[in-house]
């Protein structure tokens, strides 16, 4: 009988999903966030559709943990915050993705497999 409920390294792929990523706002703020972006805060709000409150909160999360780090500036008088993912972030995130990869893949593996057996 295969493994079906394990990944290359022997354990669920689900064990490498990071809960830094919990959130769908944390999630979409890394996604947005590639390398080497850089998004000043109201944009990001614009493009994930996200309050202030809630981008805030998400972003402190995930600057505590390392992921992004922020900017503080002016555009002429007005301040400004920008936001970019660190090394550490693209790293996790990497990872996060490629975890939620094998746990679909192991999926479809375990129906093509649990077919087979019925067939």
């Amino acid at each position: 009988m295969p493994d079906i409920g394990s990944g290359a390294d022997g354990r669920h792929p689900r064990t490498r999903l990071d809960d830094n990523f919990s959130t769908p706002i944390r999630f979409s703020i890394l996604a947005s966030l590639g390398d080497g972006v850089e998004l000043d805060f109201a944009t990001l709000a614009g493009v994930l559709q996200a309050n202030d409150s809630v981008l805030s909160k998400a972003i402190a999360h995930l600057q505590d943990a390392g992921y992004v780090s922020t900017r503080k500036g002016y555009v002429g008088s007005r301040p400004r915050t920008w936001i970019r993912s660190t090394d550490a972030g693209q790293r996790a995130f990497t990872g996060h993705l490629g975890a939620l990869r094998e746990i679909v893949e192991l999926g479809g593996g375990q129906l093509r497999w649990a077919s087979d057996a019925h067939a």
